[in-house]
């Protein structure tokens, strides 16, 4: 069966952003004509169809909302889906209805966007976590009025709220060093997600302040490829205490380490992020950050709301403070 030619062929046959093609074939602004007629042509020649996919006329209004996360962040107790909680409350609270998008590896990769933009059936979109560049470009060249939730990027036109995760690990980690800890790894696969990038980025600025030399062994990857949470190599020589990413991984951590024989918080101490239930779940309970995913999902509402009322409407990217929630998983240390 021959394969599909996408869009994401025309623009790499050509040097130029899906968002560009996208453009291009709707007969949308922002391009040169020199452009337009060049992706037109190469369609023809790639043989690329575009009546299966073509975004319909948008009606006036439709008081819907498309929230979209990518498939890898959700599990039996996802975080993002206290996300999608809350945003789902607001928006019915606004007279206003979410369509919940989970898109599967296979749908980022080939660029297959959800029906409500593809029948341009929703009035604004909220992106929840991270998705990859091509797929954001082709969501904002629908033309509606989007919100990134938990996720932002080198762009600075694009409206975001984050939670303050470069400062809330920083605290963290000096809440460790306080208790006397100065051997402290950090587990997370940094490239992973602007959030653990910021956690990592945040941990390392209280060991610079305070001396401490960062060892690259202490540095723990924790997803695969797929962004699956998967423990990687621990060193022979552990550090007194581990700043995790998420509750998850460090309830993976703690649980690899009672393997070893190594006791938390008696051997090791374990922190984690987000005050999931993992953080409750697990012996010991984890000493981790609450993360207000109410007010974050308030905020993306409130903000996408006036966007969608006033298009041309501008945030920028709001920050939400996190808090340490102190619970059985870090053992002071007798200086």
């Amino acid at each position: 069966m021959k394969k599909s030619v996408r869009m994401a062929d025309i623009a790499e046959r050509l040097g130029v952003s899906v968002a560009a093609v996208s453009k291009a074939l709707a007969d949308k602004p922002g391009i040169s004509p020199e452009l337009r007629v060049k992706v037109r042509q190469t369609a023809l020649e790639i043989g690329y169809r575009a009546a299966d996919t073509r975004k319909k006329p948008r009606r006036a209004a439709t008081k819907s909302v498309a929230v979209v996360t990518a498939e890898r962040f959700l599990s039996d107790d996802s975080f993002y889906l206290k996300y999608y909680k809350h945003i789902s409350d607001m928006l019915q609270s606004n007279d206003y209805c979410g369509f919940f998008y989970s898109i599967s590896a296979e749908d980022e990769r080939d660029l297959v966007l959800p029906k409500a933009l593809v029948t341009g059936s929703a009035d604004g979109v909220i992106i929840l976590g991270k998705i990859s560049g091509e797929y954001t470009e082709l969501i904002a060249s629908c033309g509606v009025p989007t919100v990134f939730l938990d996720y932002y990027d080198e762009r600075t036109e694009i409206d975001c709220i984050i939670c303050d995760s470069f400062y809330a690990a920083y605290d963290m980690t000096n809440y460790l060093i306080r208790n006397g800890h100065r051997q402290i790894g950090f587990v997370g696969s940094v490239k992973a997600t602007g959030s653990i990038q910021d956690r990592y980025l945040g941990y390392v600025k209280s060991l610079m302040e305070h001396d401490i030399y960062v060892r690259s062994d202490y540095l723990i990857e924790d997803r695969d490829e797929r962004g699956m949470l998967r423990l990687g190599k621990l060193p022979e020589d552990l550090p007194t205490a581990f700043v995790c990413n998420c509750d998850g991984t460090a309830a993976f951590l703690v649980k690899a380490l009672r393997e070893m024989g190594v006791r938390v918080p008696e051997d090791v101490s374990v922190t984690g992020f987000d005050n999931s239930v993992y953080s409750s779940i697990c012996d010991p309970k984890i000493t981790t950050v609450e993360v207000n995913t109410e007010q974050m999902s308030r905020l993306a509402v409130d903000s996408l709301l006036k966007k969608i009322a006033k298009p041309g409407t501008s945030i920028g990217r709001i920050r939400v403070n996190g808090t340490i929630v102190y619970k059985n998983s870090v053992r002071a240390i007798k200086k």
